[in-house]
């Protein structure tokens, strides 16, 4: 086993750099030879026919997540509704297998929207977010009949009431709340405080509930809040699930309030020293305080709804790239290896973000060299364009190796980019039944398809010719 290192003292010892840890990669990864395999089938394979950097998504896992998770929620709580988050990962395929097994999509502006709406998912079955919606979005989605929209400021009040009135309809709406209940998580991941951009005060629910319900083109459904992301503990949930029924029961008095949407943001383990969500221990627990609460406020407990993304898609997703440059760098703590890879912080901008952290492995081949302390770099400009900050890799990791990074079927491809133009990754989804590409990988034509000078560039050159 390896040591602890002042390199990086959060880094757990491994025992063998070749293991995968369990709840940190797909669950059917394997490596019954040299070569990793998922679901049966070389990772090498996939590389081959569809280069590199490559998501790769195990729709299994992901449609197990998906209804296991749906089911849970069932059991715990009874009447509940599920909706997927969209903005984790969001395909036309991806919204279909939410669809199948029973959940709602989420969405949060007009191109997550039409995903859906390609993709078959009933207007009615999703779920419009976003503190600053535009007239297009909002007519729109009040033109499909959407399920319901969360209202995240009083001005939205009065333009989604506008826009129903216009389309001679009523729409289903929920009140966004900053119910105060700080996450144990990134700043930047703490969606629930007060000096932030979502959702209104507590206080101002009362007044702003009234005047929904003296609209006649807007129906309430309830109110939402959400708390943050890559949460593992019910602690959060409990007091902001406390907080919420408290407001929700003071709402009573004067008319239905028949939903309570308590948000997502449960958490994935990305490397083998985090914690991990016992999504059946938390539904247990937040189920029972919100009995409790119920009761001790003599109210009909509500139909309660949640917004999992990251924990259906997270881990069943992995990154494949290619190692170019391998380079020591002495440092005052010792020796780090950087490894570059041809992706980076086009394909998973989260370590950018904040500072978020991943595992890697070789997939290519086995190796009994000595692990080393490396830091997988991508190939920008950009010194903190870091993919893996620390992990151990084989000693002899070197170009050519096909190199995988676990746990991004989250928030990677959402949040891609074409920095240094760099085109995005494609995204082949793993069954049993096969590999099928879902997401084409971009090209340099696409990246210049857009660009209005090099249209007229080509048109001059082949009047020139």
């Amino acid at each position: 086993m390896t040591d602890t290192t002042p390199l990086a003292p959060d880094l757990a010892p491994v025992d063998d750099a070749n293991a995968f840890s369990p709840g940190v990669w797909p669950d059917a990864i394997d490596r019954p030879g040299e070569e990793a395999t998922l679901r049966g089938m070389p990772l090498t394979s996939l590389a081959a026919e569809f280069g590199t950097p490559l998501l790769v998504i195990d729709e299994d896992q992901v449609r197990d997540r998906a209804r296991t998770t749906r089911q849970t929620f069932e059991s715990a709580f009874g009447d509940v509704a599920v909706y997927y988050a969209g903005k984790a990962l969001l395909t036309t395929d991806v919204a279909r297998w939410m669809h199948a097994e029973g959940l709602r999509v989420d969405v949060c502006s007009l191109g997550e929207f039409t995903v859906a709406q390609v993709a078959g998912v009933p207007a009615a079955h999703m779920g419009f977010h976003g503190n600053n919606k535009s007239d297009i979005e909002l007519e729109t989605a009040v033109g499909a009949g959407l399920g319901s929209i969360v209202c995240d400021s009083p001005e939205e009040i009065e333009r989604v009431a506008e826009f129903a009135a216009a389309a001679g309809t009523v729409q289903a709406v929920r009140l966004r709340v900053s119910i105060g209940v700080h996450a144990s998580t990134h700043e930047y991941l703490a969606t629930s405080h007060e000096d932030q951009k979502f959702g209104v005060a507590a206080a101002d629910a009362p007044a702003l509930v009234a005047r929904i319900r003296e609209l006649p083109s807007l129906k309430l459904l309830g109110l939402h809040t959400h708390i943050g992301s890559q949460i593992v503990a019910s602690d959060g949930f409990v007091e902001a699930a406390r907080r919420m029924l408290a407001l929700h029961a003071s709402l009573l008095a004067d008319g239905d309030v028949p939903e309570l949407n308590l948000g997502g943001g449960f958490g994935i383990r990305y490397t083998a020293g985090e914690p991990d969500i016992d999504l059946e221990a938390f539904a247990a627990e937040l189920a029972a305080a919100v009995r409790e609460e119920c009761e001790r406020l003599q109210i009909e407990q509500p139909k309660l709804c949640f917004e999992p993304g990251r924990s259906i898609v997270g881990t069943a997703g992995i990154t494949l790239y290619e190692v170019g440059t391998v380079k020591p760098v002495a440092v005052p703590e010792g020796e780090r290896v950087y490894v570059s890879v041809d992706g980076g912080m086009s394909d998973n901008a989260r370590p950018a973000l904040y500072e978020a952290q991943y595992s890697a492995r070789i997939v290519s081949r086995a190796s009994d060299a000595d692990p080393v302390v490396t830091r997988v770099v991508g190939m920008h400009c950009e010194s903190g364009d870091i993919v893996v900050d620390a992990e151990w890799l084989p000693g002899d990791v070197g170009r050519g190796d096909l190199l995988a990074v676990a746990a991004t079927g989250a928030y990677c491809h959402s949040l891609s980019s074409n920095y240094n133009m760099t085109p995005r990754p494609g995204i082949v989804a793993v069954s049993e039944a096969g590999a099928q590409l879902i997401v084409r990988p971009e090209t340099i034509s696409d990246l210049l398809a857009r660009d209005v000078g090099a249209d007229a560039a080509s048109t001059a050159s082949k009047e020139n010719s």
